[in-house]
């Protein structure tokens, strides 16, 4: 299917790596000329590089902390007038909520809420006066079937959530979009070191945590980031204008709901 959208613009958060780049990889393969941020320059450069080679598509790595403000603004600069954002970030740790004081609170807010408001902010009103855009906020499974361990990204993410429930009611009569995708266990480093912290949490090992999480899972297996970009990649289609305000929840069947 041609999704409609070569030539469009787009910004990808935190796609060094993992779901974030299989996201700008997705789009650049639609013929996206693709923003790709990171913090790391060596990494992000290469994942660049890798998906110039692999698609032909006008790729720009912008490295810096996009949760910043600087980080922002040089991202913005690169791509002034996007037409699809795709926002993204790192989760915070998990732990026991009374070891979190203030400041994990505020970093995790920053990161996971805050951030992803200030670049809809920046970006919507070019998008209304051209009648086209599509945001999709990557989140979390955790923010339909939270996990104990997650309350800080259980917490952020869902203040998120909440906020583009309103907003994308507001915008989508001019055709622009507002969905989050809510990956599941997806096979990617993120994963990896969530099982490692569980598996300390729980006294087991590393293996242990990984075979129990596959067996948990209707589909016996994790997801491949491939996957998961396709389905960012549809929603940022010309096809996809009537999705609005949606959670796409992406784990193979692992929450249990009739809804």
């Amino acid at each position: 299917m041609d999704l409609g959208i070569a030539g469009k613009k787009a910004i990808v958060c935190a796609s060094s790596k993992g779901l974030g780049l299989a996201c700008a990889q997705a789009l650049a393969e639609e013929g996206v000329d693709v923003v790709m941020t990171a913090r790391t320059a060596a990494t992000l450069e290469a994942a660049a590089d890798q998906v110039r080679k692999a698609t032909g598509a006008t790729v720009t790595a912008v490295a810096g902390d996009i949760t910043s403000e600087e980080g922002r603004a040089a991202t913005l600069a690169a791509c002034p007038q996007p037409d699809i954002l795709v926002t993204n970030a790192g989760g915070p740790p998990a732990g026991d909520f009374r070891d979190w004081g203030y400041d994990e609170w505020v970093d995790a807010l920053n990161a996971n809420m805050l951030t992803p408001i200030f670049l809809i902010k920046a970006v919507i009103d070019d998008m209304i006066a051209r009648k086209f855009g599509r945001i999709v906020n990557i989140t979390s499974g955790a923010v339909k079937s939270p996990l104990a361990i997650l309350g800080l990204s259980n917490g952020a993410r869902a203040g998120l959530t909440g906020f583009v429930a309103g907003l994308s009611r507001q915008v989508v009569e001019h055709n622009v979009t507002i969905n989050g995708l809510l990956p599941g266990a997806f096979d990617t480093e993120r994963l990896a070191q969530n099982l490692r912290d569980n598996a300390g949490f729980n006294g087991v090992s590393y293996e242990e945590m990984r075979q129990s999480r596959l067996m948990a899972s209707p589909a016996k297996r994790f997801g491949d980031p491939q996957e998961f970009g396709k389905m960012c990649a549809y929603l940022c289609g010309a096809h996809a204008g009537f999705i609005n305000g949606q959670n796409i929840l992406l784990d193979g069947g692992a929450f249990n709901s009739t809804l």
